[in-house]
This record gives structure tokens, C-alpha cells and sequence, in this order.
């Protein structure tokens, strides 16, 4: 059959044979011109072509940046490295099974395959949408594999103290940052973007709409988008925390007296260096590290000081569904998953002692 290419205008000409008869012939024509009239039949690419277009087209500036590299990264890493120059339209569903079965093979965790498989399967789902595939050879896969227990780490409660007060001796920049973490539970980069217009100390509040891009290099690309949509909160604080953010802001202002046109205020952090600079990451976690060094206490990573602030509401008996919004999660199944295990322990922990009070109340 003859074809005008919708995009060079050009005349093409499309030949397959094989068929029993003449009435065979003239179905399978019919069926390549309706793919023609829907746009489906277009000229080749190939899968590595396609989803730089996905990337660029369907996801730069529409979702958030760390999503924007989530899905560059598993295209980068694992996809275009096992799919190689195939075309698009060759992907199918049993070749496709493969891939995931390979990935998790290669002795990633369940849940990195389902997270590569979401990119694959938005990206093809959005092939179809605009008529390059006509069915979606990802749909019905499965990522096998048991999703593993994490090692929850996080800070006991009988260490915390001896903790900030190394903190403090070492210094008192990264005392302050590492405090913030584990009476509020944020996450290192809403407390490292964290400016002063965001703190109501006046009603002990703190608005964490932002995140720090610790890799950016201009200001205007530091702050960026929280991790999801529900990070977006506002979160009371202590009535110490206030106090320790008011003596905090009378530290800034001497430094901001003494170093003067040094400083800088166009950032207006909250937690920094003393010259109002944003702390790298590379600083904060050498700084951690040799907190606990000199503590006498386990290494840890700092995100760990988020488990403890959750850890903490745990013990102080608080409600699942409390320590989500707070955190930030994006459904109380997340917050249930990752805390499960500690709920547990707290319980028996707690019936342990009441048995134990129970039986000296009935001696």
C-alpha cells in the first residue's frame, strides 16, 4: 500500500505478505490505514529516542524536580542500558517481563523495580495517549520479589541529651540544626531552607512549604518544591523550641553586626553558617558523624533524627494519624509501614510494665 508520511509529506510505500487470501490482504490493509488516519502508524523511533522526548515534553517543569530526575535517572541507569537501540514499537509484554525480572536479579530491593517499572509504564501508557503504541506492552507486569523490612534507625530516647550537649561543645551551628531535626521530624532540606518568614515563634509555629537543593549553585534554583504535595505543612513546636529559636535569632544578629555586607541576608536562613551561608551537606554529615564520634555513640545517618522524632511521639503515646501529617506523609500506610515495628515494641513494652504494676498492686 502507498502512504503520505504525516510528518515529511513524503509518499511512502508499505508491503507485507503471507496471507492465505485475497480477503486476509484487504483486512490487514484496512486495519494499517486506520492506524495511518489515527496517527499510530508514524516513522520508527526507538524507545532511547522516545523517552528523551517523554522526559522533555510530558515531565521538565511539570512535576516536581526530584520526581524530573527520579525518572531521568531510571531511564539513564536501567532502562536505555537493557533495551539498548530497540524501537518502541518492539517492546512486548513478555520481553518487557524480563526487564523486571532482571532488575530485581541484579539484587535490587522490590521496591526499586516498582519504581522503575512506574517510570516505563507512564511513559508508555503517554506513547499511547498520543497514538505512537496502540496497546501498552508494561500493562499487567508484575515486580516479584518480597518487599524487606528496613532496619529502622534512629536515636534512643536515653542518648538524645548526652547527644546535644556534644553537639553543643562542638559547635553550636550544627546543635541548633540537629535539635530543629529531632523536635520536629523534618527532613534536612525543609530545616536547611527553612527562612525566617516561615517561624511564628509568637504561636510556636513553623510553615514548611520549600525544599534546599544543596547542589544548586544561583540562589534562585536553591529552593525548590517539598518532596511530595503533603510535605506542605505547618507544625507546632515546643515552648523550649521557641526559646531556643530566640536566643538563635539574637546569635544571627550578632554575626550580622559583625561581619555586616559579609553576610548573607539575601538568603535569610534560619539554619546556617555564620555568615548566613547554607551548610553543605558534606559539612552537616561530617559534623554528625564525629558528634557521635566523640558521644560514644553509634553511627548513624541523619535522616535517622527524623525516625527519632517519631520514635519520640511514639513513646509519648501519640496516634499514628498525628505523626503523619506532621511528618508529612502521604498516607497514614506509609507512616504504618515504616513505624509498625516500633509501635509494636512500645506496646509490649507497655504491657510489660502494667503487668508488672499489676502484680505489685495485687501482692
Amino acid at each position: 500500500m502507498r502512504y503520505k508520511d504525516p510528518f515529511t509529506q513524503k509518499y511512502k510505500e508499505k508491503t507485507k505478505g503471507g496471507f492465505r487470501t485475497k480477503r486476509e490482504a484487504q483486512i490487514e490493509a484496512m486495519e494499517e490505514e486506520r492506524k495511518l488516519l489515527e496517527g499510530i502508524e508514524q516513522a520508527p523511533i526507538s524507545l532511547k529516542d522516545y523517552l528523551k522526548e517523554w522526559l522533555i515534553q510530558y515531565k521538565k517543569d511539570v512535576v516536581r524536580k526530584n520526581t524530573f530526575e527520579i525518572h531521568e535517572r531510571n531511564i539513564r541507569n536501567h532502562i536505555v542500558p537493557y533495551f539498548k537501540k530497540i524501537q518502541l514499537s518492539d517492546i512486548k509484554p513478555i520481553m518487557y517481563q524480563k526487564f523486571l525480572n532482571h532488575i530485581i536479579d541484579q539484587g535490587y530491593s522490590k521496591r526499586t523495580g516498582e519504581i522503575i517499572h512506574s517510570t516505563m509504564h507512564n511513559a508508555l501508557e503517554r506513547a499511547v495517549t498520543i497514538g505512537a503504541l496502540e496497546k501498552n506492552p508494561t500493562a499487567g507486569a508484575i515486580v516479584k520479589g518480597v518487599k524487606k523490612e528496613k532496619d529502622l534507625k534512629y536515636m534512643e530516647s536515653n542518648h538524645i541529651a548526652h547527644f546535644l550537649q556534644t553537639a553543643y561543645q562542638y559547635n553550636y551551628i550544627y546543635w541548633i540544626f540537629f535539635k530543629v531535626l529531632i523536635e520536629t521530624g523534618m527532613r534536612k532540606g525543609e530545616a536547611a531552607a527553612l527562612q525566617w518568614p516561615d517561624i511564628d515563634l509568637k504561636e510556636g509555629k513553623i510553615h514548611i512549604n520549600k525544599t534546599l537543593d544543596f547542589k544548586a549553585k544561583a540562589n534562585e534554583d536553591r529552593f525548590g518544591d517539598t518532596k511530595t504535595y503533603s510535605s506542605r505543612r505547618t507544625i507546632t513546636i515546643s515552648a523550649g523550641l521557641v526559646q531556643d529559636l530566640q536566643f538563635h535569632i539574637k546569635h544571627q544578629n550578632q554575626n550580622k553586626l559583625a561581619l555586616n555586607d559579609i553576610y548573607h541576608h539575601d538568603l535569610n536562613l534560619v539554619l546556617c553558617r555564620n555568615d548566613g551561608d547554607i551548610m553543605p551537606t558534606s559539612t552537616l554529615f561530617n559534623a554528625f558523624a564525629r558528634i557521635l564520634k566523640q558521644a560514644g555513640l553509634p553511627n548513624l545517618p541523619i535522616h535517622s533524627l527524623r525516625h527519632t522524632h517519631a520514635v519520640l511521639l511514639l513513646e509519648a503515646g501519640a496516634e499514628m494519624k498525628y505523626i503523619q501529617e506532621r511528618l508529612g506523609h502521604g498516607s497514614i500506610q506509609v507512616t504504618s509501614d515504616v513505624y509498625a515495628h516500633v509501635s509494636k515494641k512500645i506496646d509490649e513494652d507497655t504491657m510489660d510494665k502494667f503487668e508488672q504494676h499489676m502484680k505489685d498492686v495485687l501482692q
